[in-house]
C-alpha cells in the first residue's frame, strides 16, 4: 500500500514491542522499519539502467518473507549497537530490536499482498506474485482512523495503559475494515462472474479489484481468445449486475511479445495487457489492463500505462509525461461511483 499506510502500520508494531520502554522513539523506529521494504524503488534505480528491470525489482526480494527474517537481525543488531550506549545501556535488548524490525518489515509485504499490485513473498524460491485484490493501493478509510489512533497514543505517557489501548484500537479498526473489504471482494466476485457468464462469448479467466481510493466502485476484466471484456460495479448500484460491458480487442502484433523485456511486463501484468501504437514514433504504449479505466465508458482511458522505446536490443520505459486526467473522465468516474 502507500507509504503513509506502511509508516503507520510499522509505527504501531514498534509501539507494541518497545513503546513501554522507550516511548515515542518506538513509533519512530517502527515507522523506519515499515519503510525499509519500499526502499527497493530507489535501490532498483541504482542497480538497473533499465526502467523495466527496476520496476520488476520493486516488491521483489525486499518484500519477501526471507528478507523480513534476515533484515530483522541485521537492522536489529545495528540499532541495538547504536542505541545501547551511555544512559541508555540496558534499557533495551537485542531481542527487542529483532522483534521490532521483524514485525514492522514483515507486516509491510503482508499488507501489500491484499492489493492488486502483487507481492513476491516467496522469493528467492518462487517469483509468484501474491495479490488478493481486495483493497486499493491507497484507501483512506483503512489509513486515517489508524493514524488518528496513533497520534492520540503519542500524547500519553509510555507507562499509561491507555497508550497501548489506542494503538490496539487502531489495529482493530483497520483489521476490521480489511475483513470488510475481503467480504466485499467475495460478493463482488460473484456479481462479476454471473455477469460475465451471461456473455455470448465464453471467457477463460477473469479478475476483479476495487478502484483507487475506495472499496465501493469495483472493476472487472475477463479474457477471451480475441479480446478483453471490462466492466464496473458499484455497491451503490440498484441491481447486483454489470449493466455495461466494454470490449477491448487484443493487440499483440506491434512488437515481439517473446522478447525478454516484454515477457517481464507480461508477467508483471499477469498477462492482462494490450499494445497501442503511438503516432509518428516507433514507440509503443503498453496498457496494464489489470487496473481500471478512469472513464468507465471509454476504453482508451486505461490508468496504468507505459510508453516503451527500443534501445539497441532492449526495450525501456519512457519517463512519464502524460496529461492530468480530464474533468470529463473524473466526472464519469464519480458518477459511476455513486451508481449512476
Amino acid at each position: 500500500m502507500d507509504s503513509l499506510t506502511q509508516i503507520v502500520l510499522g509505527a504501531a508494531c514498534g509501539e507494541l514491542v518497545l513503546g513501554k520502554k522507550i516511548g515515542n522513539k518506538a513509533l519512530l523506529f517502527g515507522a523506519i522499519g515499515g519503510t525499509i521494504p519500499d526502499l527497493d524503488v530507489f535501490i532498483g534505480g541504482w542497480l538497473y539502467g533499465n526502467e523495466i528491470d527496476a520496476m520488476a525489482f520493486h516488491r521483489g526480494f525486499m518484500h519477501s518473507i526471507l528478507f523480513a527474517i534476515l533484515g530483522s537481525f541485521l537492522f536489529g543488531w545495528i540499532t541495538y549497537k547504536l542505541y545501547d550506549t551511555k544512559k541508555r545501556v540496558g534499557t533495551t535488548t537485542f531481542k527487542n530490536w529483532i522483534w521490532l524490525y521483524f514485525l514492522s518489515i514483515f507486516t509491510h509485504p503482508i499488507l501489500d499482498s491484499f492489493t492488486p499490485y502483487g507481492t513476491q513473498l516467496f522469493l528467492p524460491f518462487s517469483d509468484y506474485r501474491v495479490a488478493f485484490n481486495n483493497i486499493s493501493v491507497v484507501d483512506p478509510i483503512y489509513t486515517l482512523p489508524f493514524l488518528v489512533c496513533l497520534i492520540v497514543a503519542m500524547f500519553y505517557n509510555r507507562e499509561r495503559t491507555r497508550r497501548k489501548s489506542w494503538v490496539k484500537a487502531g489495529i482493530y479498526i483497520s483489521s476490521a475494515y480489511m475483513l470488510f473489504t475481503l467480504g466485499n471482494k467475495i460478493y463482488v466476485d460473484s456479481v462479476f462472474k454471473e455477469s460475465f457468464d451471461k456473455m455470448e462469448t465464453s471467457y477463460s479467466r477473469y479478475s476483479v479489484q476495487p478502484t483507487i481510493f475506495n472499496n465501493v466502485l469495483w472493476y472487472g476484466i475477463a479474457e477471451t481468445d480475441t479480446d478483453y471484456k471490462v466492466g464496473f460495479y458499484s455497491l451503490l448500484d440498484s441491481k447486483a449486475a454489470i449493466d455495461t460491458i466494454l470490449t477491448i480487442p487484443k493487440t499483440r502484433d506491434l512488437l515481439n511479445v517473446n522478447h525478454p523485456d516484454i515477457k517481464t511486463l507480461t508477467w508483471f501484468s499477469n498477462n492482462y495487457y494490450n499494445l497501442v501504437p503511438i503516432d509518428s514514433t516507433k514507440n509503443v504504449q503498453y496498457l496494464d489492463l489489470r487496473y481500471p479505466l478512469l472513464n468507465p465508458n471509454d476504453v482508451s482511458t486505461s490508468v496504468f500505462r507505459f510508453e516503451l522505446k527500443e534501445e539497441g536490443n532492449r526495450w525501456d520505459m519512457v519517463p512519464f509525461s502524460g496529461k492530468p486526467p480530464s474533468k470529463k473522465d473524473l466526472k464519469e468516474f464519480a458518477k459511476r461511483f455513486w451508481g449512476i
